[in-house]
């Protein structure tokens, strides 16, 4: 494999790459956590404007800090400005932080991504698009800002970050050669084509849950975030469709789980991530039933938000073991790490 230079990439240089890669996708994961709790806190006008906050790069810790007038100051057509808090400011403010360090992150990624261009272009191609979409995902959140927290923004928002650590588990894990061996040949056709369904019940879930966790802003604001006891008999008809499927996604994802270990000689890659999909699945689905039946609490919302995530993450990345020729697009050969 060779450097962005011309000379052969060390393994220590592509054990660097898939180093800091694995580093990046968990400052997203981080970053999705913080982002539902900004949700779930009602935190998301916490900042007013966009990039600044309050108008300043550093953000005040009391009232006394702003003009008089900043209500009506930094208020637009699109919101009024509440009453200043501190709390929802600096969570907020911090969100924004962390966003515009994983940005650092992922064009750092890139960077290293270039000792795989000529050997194993996949891996360019995926760190690329991961830069270009968190720089898309960074542009949107100031529209989101803009919008007062539009619905819709809010969904593509999600979907964004959603794409960024996709890309960035494919490259990870085409950076180096994925180990089949341990299952049959003549059963990846049923594998592959459980997988499939799997993956596309799981970001099916996931626009449905962003759907729902839309709705759920409504009721709230309705109810002035109070009496979260009546939150569910309020909710449309997108919730009840969201929790039947869950059954579905889990029994699908039980089935590939079957396969993959009918074919299994040992305790191989594929199985192992099949092994973590299936635990992240049955954590996402407890965390919902704590929702359904337990009257939202809130504490549940961010780590649900999170989980639910993973679980198409960990879906992505068992596609990168099933599909690994994917990694060889562009060469005719494998060229391991």
């Amino acid at each position: 494999m060779e450097s962005h230079t011309g000379l052969p990439a060390t393994k220590t240089q592509a054990g660097l790459f898939r180093s800091f890669g694995i580093a990046t996708v968990f400052s997203v994961f981080f970053l999705i956590l913080v982002g539902g709790i900004v949700r779930s806190t009602g935190s998301g006008m916490g900042c007013p404007d966009w990039p600044k906050c309050f108008g300043t790069w550093i953000p005040p810790t009391q009232v006394e800090q702003l003009p008089a007038d900043y209500q009506e100051r930094f208020s637009t057509e699109n919101h009024s400005v509440a009453e200043f808090s501190v709390f929802k400011t600096w969570t907020e403010y911090l969100n924004r932080l962390l966003g515009v360090l994983v940005g650092i992150l992922i064009f750092i990624t890139l960077l290293l991504s270039l000792r795989f261009r000529r050997q194993r272009p996949i891996v360019t191609i995926l760190s690329l698009a991961a830069f270009i979409l968190v720089a898309f995902v960074g542009w949107l959140g100031a529209k989101v800002v803009a919008s007062n927290l539009m619905p819709g923004m809010i969904t593509i928002h999600m979907l964004g970050a959603i794409l960024v650590t996709g890309c960035l588990i494919f490259a990870v894990s085409y950076a180096k050669s994925p180990e089949l061996s341990a299952l049959r040949p003549g059963s990846m056709t049923g594998i592959r084509a459980y997988w499939t369904v799997c993956i596309s019940l799981a970001f099916m879930q996931l626009i449905l849950g962003t759907q729902v966790r839309e709705a759920i802003d409504i009721v709230a604001k309705e109810l002035n975030d109070t009496q979260r006891e009546l939150w569910i008999d309020r909710m449309p008809l997108v919730f009840y469709i969201h929790r039947s499927a869950s059954l579905a996604f889990l029994v699908i994802s039980f089935l590939l789980h079957y396969r993959i270990r009918g074919a299994s000689s040992d305790a191989n890659s594929v199985l192992k991530a099949s092994n973590i999909h299936l635990i992240v699945t049955f954590i996402a689905i407890a965390l919902g039933i704590v929702l359904a039946y337990l009257d939202m609490p809130a504490f549940a919302q961010p780590l649900h938000l999170l989980m639910g995530s993973m679980v198409c993450f960990t879906s992505l990345y068992l596609g990168t073991l099933i599909f690994p020729d994917f990694a060889l697009v562009g060469k005719g050969k494998t060229h391991s790490a």
